[in-house]
């Protein structure tokens, strides 16, 4: 069965799709299927309109010969797509992290690329002119500094000022099983963090959409003309592995795991893995205490100059350890007791990724890892309340 979600149309429609889902096919059996394979749906809603499309490397539809990007699917379909709007890493996903993009002309479709990462990061009202109606279709990690979340946001305040409508096709989100973290105080707001809310959210990306125009977090309080395109047979607690990779130092589903963890020691000395093959599943530093595992940044694609390059960093291998369902705390932690230069251990930006000034603080008082914990237990609860009024699925 195939549906669509209009945000104006509350729960009751989804409900009644979901319901008919569940009958039809049960979820452990039944395949996922992001909204991008509802073609039924939201082709339709396509025809005679002039489109624009928020895309990456991973806005893929999968058929049974082989995967066809996006894009390349809508213009063999007949639609008339005007540009394509690129987020961190560029359309094809080529970019370093924090790379700024310009715009280009796709080699493959000629069509003109906006970057969404360069000197710009809403799309211009130049940009949109010629544009009735826009898709998006980014995956996401569930994760609040992972970018794509304002991309989104300024897509649909870019939409919501011009009266262009919005259609999502949702992605699963590898880490919707739990939300956990501190969540973000307005003292922090930045690119890599826009919304208070916690590290893990728990939420997919159209749910997250409905929920920035819900609690109004456009300016000025402005709501997008939103329309969600649904995943099928998916569940919060349904594991999904990406097949692939939704930005370059993310390149298999432990690091995209472990990701919301050791990202909190991104602005610290240490490394976690960048100029390895093994992102995000390593950490370590040069003046660690030999561990008995070593690793050695070297500029590889997604990290031209990684952090320590060409130095040997004692640490620790995380690669094969079970994928964890809160954010663990015990690895910065660790890596904060090891360190001989406390004094120096933080750098600029921690706060933008933790979201709150008291996690630094905490670590450095020694503070126990429960006693963190506790401090963010009332704002999660709160957070809770709000991810209620937006979910779509069970």
């Amino acid at each position: 069965m195939k549906s669509v979600f209009k945000i104006h149309s509350l729960k009751s429609t989804f409900l009644f799709w979901l319901v008919l889902c569940l009958l039809e096919s049960p979820l452990s059996h039944a395949q996922v299927l992001p909204g991008a394979a509802n073609t039924e749906v939201y082709l339709p809603l396509l025809n005679g309109k002039k489109i624009g499309v928020v895309a990456h490397q991973a806005s893929l539809i999968y058929t049974d010969t082989q995967p066809q990007h996006l894009v390349d699917y809508l213009l063999e379909n007949k639609v008339d797509v005007r540009g394509v709007f690129a987020p961190e890493h560029g359309f094809r996903g080529t970019a370093d992290a924090g790379e700024k993009i310009t715009d280009q002309k796709d080699p493959k479709t000629q069509l003109p690329i906006f970057s969404l990462y360069g000197s710009n990061r809403k799309p211009a009202p130049s940009q949109l002119e010629n544009i009735d109606l826009m898709v998006f279709d980014l995956q996401d990690v569930g994760v609040r500094f992972f970018t794509y979340l304002s991309t989104l946001h300024y897509v649909m305040e870019a939409c919501a000022e011009l009266q262009i409508p919005l259609i999502v096709l949702d992605r699963p989100n590898p880490n919707t099983h739990y939300l956990d973290g501190p969540v973000l105080s307005k003292t922090h707001q930045s690119f890599v963090g826009m919304h208070p809310v916690p590290i893990v959210y728990g939420m997919t990306i159209g749910e997250y959409a409905q929920m920035i125009n819900g609690e109004k977090w456009l300016k000025e309080g402005i709501q997008c003309d939103l329309t969600v395109v649904p995943i099928q047979n998916f569940t919060h607690t349904t594991p999904y592995e990406l097949p692939v990779r939704p930005s370059p130092n993310l390149p298999n589903a432990q690091s995209v795991a472990l990701y919301p963890s050791l990202c909190l020691l991104e602005p610290t000395v240490i490394s976690v893995g960048r100029g390895t093959h093994s992102q995000f599943q390593l950490y370590g530093h040069p003046t660690l205490p030999d561990t008995g595992f070593s690793f050695t940044p070297e500029p590889n694609f997604g990290s031209k100059e990684p952090k320590h390059k060409g130095q040997l960093c004692n640490g620790f291998d995380l690669t094969q350890i079970p994928k964890p369902d809160k954010i663990e705390l015990k690895w910065l932690l660790n890596a904060y007791t090891l360190f001989p230069d406390k004094a120096n251990f933080f750098l600029n930006g921690f706060e933008r990724i933790a979201g709150v000034s008291e996690l630094r603080h905490q670590i450095q008082k020694g503070i126990s890892e429960k006693e963190i914990r506790t401090s963010w237990s009332k704002d999660l609860e709160s957070f809770k309340k709000i991810r209620a009024r937006y979910l779509i699925y069970p």
